[in-house]
């Protein structure tokens, strides 16, 4: 006889990069963040970028946004990312529900690691056997709908430009940094030069997009006339 059963794993990591399922489930994780763990870029990233073989495809917008970003940092840079390198398959998601194929009838050798979601495999069910899988896929079904959608939120990279080299770009990110506001949140940043010994300050942040905007945060920026020349907004995704 033949029977379907649907069984719940716990599936760690992205599983395979160098896979179509791999790199899915990599943008789809990165769809509602700008890292794979936290707000700034850290060694999470470091290990999971080293474990591709290229950029992502470009359907694969998130993944590709993020792989981009990780992709503008130095090799010292990002050796000076916070955190320690973890194995690969322990960043990702940390439980997918997952489909068991159809079975036919014989030894199984993996009955033991199984766990079956809805009780009996019995092709003849009584009427309690059928109650509870009816009660338990209806538990699953409300819980999948309850699931509130993800905060609307934005990344941000913004070039901030001094007046001259004889500037203190310390204390131009110091200043920057010091702008607070519900909804924003500083990120990495970086001295990157321009011309005649000049250079600007490149920091990113991640806003909510209904509580601040790229005009609050140039106008915030440009208040110190005295330091800073133009903020200019280098990248904008959404995450």
């Amino acid at each position: 006889r033949t029977c379907l059963r649907t069984k719940l794993a716990a599936i760690m990591g992205f599983g395979n990069l160098k896979s179509e399922s791999g790199l899915q489930a990599l943008n789809d994780s990165l769809a509602d963040k700008s890292y794979i763990l936290g707000y700034v870029p850290s060694q999470a990233d470091v290990a999971v970028f080293n474990a591709l073989e290229g950029p992502p495809p470009p359907q694969l917008n998130h993944a590709l946004r993020w792989y981009n970003h990780i992709a503008s940092y130095s090799a010292d840079e990002k050796l000076a990312f916070p955190g320690v390198q973890k194995p690969l398959e322990e960043y990702g998601p940390a439980e997918t529900p997952a489909e068991s194929g159809a079975t036919g009838g014989g030894a199984d050798d993996d009955d033991d690691d199984d766990m079956d979601l809805f009780g009996s495999d019995d092709e003849e069910e009584d009427a309690e056997a059928q109650r509870i899988r009816e009660e338990r896929l209806q538990q699953y079904a409300e819980k999948k709908t309850k699931k509130p959608g993800p905060v609307a939120k934005s990344n941000i990279i913004l070039d901030v430009k001094p007046w001259d080299d004889e500037t203190d770009m310390a204390e131009v990110e110091k200043l920057v940094r010091a702008i607070e506001h519900d909804g924003l949140l500083w990120g990495a940043s970086k001295l990157v030069p321009l011309a005649y010994g000049i250079k600007k300050l490149q920091i990113s942040c991640v806003v909510e997009d209904d509580k601040v905007g790229t005009d609050f945060l140039e106008e915030a920026i440009t208040a110190h006339e005295e330091l800073i020349q133009s903020v200019d907004v280098a990248a904008f995704n959404k995450v």
